[in-house]
This record gives C-alpha cells, structure tokens and sequence, in this order.
C-alpha cells in the first residue's frame, strides 16, 4: 500500500487525474440529492414562507450566533419528543437558507418555541436572561430593544428568497415593508397580513418604530407554528 501511495505521489499526472476523479465523486454525492428534493422532502400542510420581519428577525438570530447555542432539530426519540414536541420534519425547513438544525444545545431546543412563551416574556428574557431563568449562560440582548431595524433591504431580500426556491408572490415582494411594519405594531390592523402568512404573531412593538428585538421575536414565535402535524403518520420511537 506505502509503495502504491509512493507510485501516485511521484506520478503528477496520475495524482491530478485520481485527485479529480475523487473530487468528481464527492461532488455527484452532494449533487444529485438536490434534484430529487421533491421526493425527499415530505408534503406538509402549512408550512409557508417567512413573513417579512419573520424574515429580518431570523437574519438577526444567525447574525447573533443563536444557532450555537440552540438547535432546532427534535430527533425521533421519547425522550426529546416528550420534552420538546413532535419530531423535527425537513419540510418545516425548505425555506431556510441555511436550515438553523445545529449540533449543539447549551439552551433548549428552539424548534417549537413558538407560543411557548408570550411576547412579554420573551422581549424580558433577551433583556435579561438570568431574570428569568437564573441558572441562564445566555448573554443579555437589551441592545435589540434600543437598535432600529434596517428595513430598506427587505423587498430585496424576499427577491433573493425567491431567486433560491421560496415561492414569494409579486404582491408580496411589493408589500414587504407595509407587512413587516404591521407586524411589528401591537396595535396594528393584520387582517390582509395574516391573509398573506397565516398564523403570524405580531411583536409588541409601536407604530413606525420597530426594533431589531421586534424582529427576532417575532421569528421565535413562529418557529414549529406552521405545519400540520395531525395530518402527519407519526414515525416510530427509539428509546
């Protein structure tokens, strides 16, 4: 085997041609899987593409590095779906560019976080984590809560979101701003808002002044919101 090995080393032609075939193989691997998306991903009612501040708020929850922390992956097991709820399914994340599952959980999952909590409870505990949960390593986020959201890219974004396979509506892309700050208003009307992204939290921010906490509480709410689970054939447990 060490002479073989020796043999390729010394052979520049014959290690270009082995070192593209061995990329040529690896990239039909990761190739072909995403042409057959349609067949691999499951069907499921409800799922829809983010609500624009649903949107800006999941942008902010990367940006901060949330996905260390916190997974967003239930595995088929007991244990984690008695703890956390029904087991994570991969179309509750075909409209994540990238998917927010991660590997590690020094917090709870976050997969169905969503009207776990209400808003209040949620703008206190990016506040002030420990106030809370007083066992927290969570670092405190008040700044959101004093940091205006950017909203001038947010028609553009839904435009990329589409480009990539999120299926966003001319009418949508157009009426990006106007959702968001709807969204973001306690008291604003949401009836066209929840036509257009049904089960959409508003945040309990004011009027023409939303936050960057706004934001990420309202992507937190939604989060395993969406899909229909009782329509769902449920996989079998593993201990």
């Amino acid at each position: 085997m060490l002479f073989k090995q020796a043999t390729i080393e010394k052979n520049a032609i014959l290690m270009v041609v082995l070192t593209l075939v061995a990329i040529s193989i690896g990239g039909i691997v990761e190739i072909i899987p995403t042409f057959t998306n349609e067949t691999t991903i499951e069907k499921v009612k409800g799922v829809r593409p983010y609500a624009p501040l649903e949107l800006a708020g999941r942008d902010i929850y990367v940006r901060e590095g949330c996905y260390t922390c916190h997974s967003q992956q239930i595995r088929a097991l007991k244990d984690e779906v008695e703890r956390y709820g029904h087991y994570s399914l991969a179309a509750e994340s075909m409209y994540d560019h990238p998917f927010q599952w991660g590997s590690k959980r020094i917090g709870p999952d976050l997969a169905r976080v969503g009207g776990k909590y209400s808003n209040d409870w949620h703008y206190a505990h990016l506040d002030h984590p420990q106030a809370l949960v007083p066992e927290s390593l969570m670092p405190r986020y008040a700044f959101l809560g004093q940091t205006p959201l950017d909203t001038r890219l947010i028609e553009r974004k839904l435009r990329v979101s589409r480009i990539v396979g999120v299926p966003y509506t001319d009418a949508q892309i157009a009426n990006a701003k106007a959702d968001l700050l709807v969204q973001a208003d306690a008291a604003g009307d949401n009836d066209a808002l929840l036509k257009s992204y049904p089960k959409a939290v508003q945040a309990s921010g004011k009027a023409g002044e939303p936050t960057e906490m706004d934001a990420l509480v309202a992507y937190l709410q939604v989060l395993g919101t969406m899909a229909d689970f009782g329509s769902i054939e449920p996989a079998k447990m593993r201990r």
